[in-house]
């Protein structure tokens, strides 16, 4: 199983528990819960603020590494999560597509990125006339792609071929619930913002009512 398939695994577990939270009957014990969920949350997002901050205090090293940590499969998405990552979703887009083209090519096919709104990817794909690959399997590892690189893309629209989308993958917004969310807090230092950008959609957890 690959990394990205298994983090979509973990992913839609969190999500499932987030929604069982939201169910339970007990106000009481359901806002407990639900704080419990929000203090986790903001203690953790803090501990990683502070250590990006730390890291990119030693100068040039420093945002070299935090880019390094931004390209890890993991590190990235729990980045993400917190909208801590270094490059915004427009630029991990874009690298995605740049670096699943050559792939596509071999297999016949085209791939170009028309635009992104609101988090919503809008991708041309084509094929040749002497490919043996299907449509589905090269949309699929597409979206494989920029789900791995961009999990916090709301979706995925395709022209060129038919059909809807073929690799399964849920964003972190959908699978997170995108309403009633619980921000990860604002950072409390200035320095790690010249190498560490949050985003406007970070995803977030339900937020304590």
């Amino acid at each position: 199983m690959s990394e990205s398939k298994e983090l979509q695994l973990r992913l839609q577990r969190i999500g499932g528990l987030v929604q069982e939270i939201e169910s339970i009957a007990d106000p009481g014990l359901q806002a407990s819960t639900k704080e419990l969920v929000q203090l986790i949350m903001e203690f953790h997002g803090a501990g990683l603020d502070r250590a990006l901050e730390i890291i990119a205090n030693t100068g040039d090293p420093g945002v070299h590494l935090i880019a390094a940590l931004g390209r890890d499969p993991l590190v990235s998405s729990l980045l993400i999560l917190y909208g801590l990552h270094p490059d915004d979703l427009e630029n991990r887009v874009e690298r995605a597509v740049e670096q699943v083209r050559p792939k596509v090519q071999r297999n016949g096919g085209e791939v170009d990125l028309l635009g992104i709104q609101d988090g919503i990817v809008r991708l041309r794909l084509g094929l040749g006339g002497h490919t043996c690959t299907s449509g589905a399997a090269i949309q699929s590892s597409v979206e494989e792609a920029l789900y791995a690189a961009a999990p916090d893309i709301a979706s995925i629209e395709v022209v060129g071929l038919e059909g809807k989308s073929a690799g399964g993958f849920v964003s972190l917004d959908k699978l997170l619930g995108s309403h009633s969310r619980l921000s990860a807090g604002e950072s409390q230092s200035q320095g790690i913002r010249a190498s560490s950008t949050r985003e406007p959609n970070a995803v977030e957890l339900p937020v304590v009512r």
